[in-house]
């Protein structure tokens, strides 16, 4: 009998910010050469990077995404893993992987690889339950269901726009806590994927994440962050904050847990202290300012959404600092540039 075909293969891309040789791809080959790879180079756009054979992949450095945007370019960071986005921008597919080039393969309890991919594929066809928490977890996941007490008229759930996975190994901490736990390492597999609820805000992290391109995509905007930005280290956050009031406001689901990934290396704290330092205090009142924001009925579309979030955060934010606002004009640019590559279709 013929193998199964992988899940999604015409329908997903793989998104990889790199700054070197993509080694790590070999140990991915069983579950990732079927797919087609959007390889984003930061840095230097004269240094080659090398990818093993056998992978479909398409390559863009900096002189790609400036010659591709012109002076919309403006709103993809240099110098920081952020600059993944624009491959979300010029994917073509309806779902996106992104994975960073320091995460192996795990193992499960058992021993036996984890598919990563395969785990958040799955993850994002089924739906989410954010208006009802149901304590078996999620209730799509084969031998768990909807418990005694749950409304049968919610039971439909909601579409899932966001698959957030985790990892083993190095956890993802910020530099405070690299720095006064600088030994822990994450062993602890929750064999689990729970919808976050309504109205909730979480940390979101790039390294292992997939989402519905055509769902949330232009609301996946990394931010302004690297080289020449008073702040590193806060893109995946940015995104998911607004990625969160966006699916809350449009009735979309936001999913994490499985599947894990082995994160292999830490950052070096002291540089990742720098780069956060604005951040830890200003988070303080960006938080707030997420978990209060409401989006109006005119803002039907990701698109509108994420208008009337930058204006917002113009206002509010810019009080804080002036980068708000610079960061605020990007995302309108961001925006203005997701549609001149991505022509939004009449319904």
């Amino acid at each position: 009998m013929a193998a199964a075909a992988p899940p999604l293969k015409d329908e997903l891309d793989i998104v990889i910010p790199t700054i070197r040789n993509l080694d790590f791809l070999e140990m991915w080959r069983p579950f990732f050469e079927p797919y087609h790879l959007i390889i984003v180079q930061d840095g230097d756009p004269t240094k080659t990077i090398g990818v093993p054979n056998g992978f479909d992949y398409e390559l863009y450095n900096r002189n790609d995404i400036n010659r591709i945007l012109g002076p919309k370019a403006s709103c993809i960071s240099f110098k920081d893993s952020a600059c993944r986005c624009f491959g979300y921008m010029v994917s073509k597919k309806k779902y996106i992987y992104t994975i960073d080039d320091d995460c192996f393969v795990a193992n499960d309890p058992s021993g036996k690889q984890i598919n990563a991919l395969e785990q958040h594929i799955k993850n994002l066809l089924c739906p989410s339950t954010p208006h009802f928490f149901n304590t078996l977890y999620d209730p799509f996941r084969e031998g768990s269901d909807f418990v005694r007490g749950y409304p049968f008229s919610l039971r439909e759930g909601v579409p899932t726009a966001v698959s957030h996975g985790l990892w083993l190994n190095i956890p993802d901490y910020d530099a405070p806590t690299q720095l006064v736990k600088p030994r822990e390492r994450n062993s602890t597999y929750v064999d689990a994927v729970l919808t976050i609820p309504k109205g909730t805000l979480f940390p979101m992290c790039g390294m292992n994440l997939g989402f519905d391109r055509e769902l949330i995509g232009p609301a996946m905007y990394f931010g302004l962050m690297g080289d020449g930005q008073p702040i590193g280290r806060y893109d995946d956050m940015w995104a998911g904050w607004c990625i969160k009031v966006i699916c809350d406001h449009l009735g979309l689901g936001v999913k994490t847990g499985l599947p894990y990934i082995w994160h292999s290396k830490a950052s070096n704290p002291f540089v990742n202290l720098r780069k956060e330092y604005k951040g830890i205090f200003w988070q303080e009142e960006i938080i707030p300012f997420f978990q209060n924001a409401t989006l109006s009925k005119d803002s039907t579309t990701v698109q509108k959404c994420y208008v009337e979030l930058a204006k917002q955060v113009k206002e509010k934010l810019g009080k804080i600092d002036p980068y708000f606002v610079k960061l605020a004009d990007a995302m309108e640019t961001w925006i203005e540039a997701w549609d001149d590559l991505n022509p939004p279709t009449a319904k």
